[in-house]
């Protein structure tokens, strides 16, 4: 074997990061192996996968804290569209996820109307 054919191998391998002993390792086994995602991530990826468990679309994020067990992320969910859109139904949602962003529980914490004042 030549250099020339070894070239497409050590290419593939600039890809992932150095270990302490200059070795690559995948960028794949990086990802698995940090603690946790910056909070942006965290907030989107709870957004996505509350979506995906009820079926509704997240008008939002209001809210998010670290948790000791990971984070509680508060997205606003549209439960019910009407007309006009000021009527429309929406609920906020406490979402739990662990340190790398995946769901661990959720729960409604309120519905109300598009229109209704935190008052009401």
């Amino acid at each position: 074997m030549t250099a020339r054919n070894s070239q497409p191998a050590k290419q593939s391998a600039a890809k992932g990061s150095k270990r302490a002993n200059g070795q690559r390792r995948p960028a794949a086994a990086k990802a698995r192996s940090r603690p946790g995602l910056a909070p942006l991530r965290i907030a989107s990826e709870a957004a996505e996968q509350l979506q995906a468990l009820t079926g509704r679309e997240s008008e939002g994020v209001t809210g998010m804290e670290r948790t000791e067990d990971g984070w509680s992320v508060q997205v606003e969910v549209l439960e019910l569209r009407r007309v006009p859109t000021t009527t429309d139904m929406l609920a906020l949602y406490e979402v739990h996820t662990d340190p790398r962003g995946e769901l661990q529980g959720y729960r409604r914490l309120r519905r109300y109307s598009r229109g209704a004042s935190d008052d009401e």
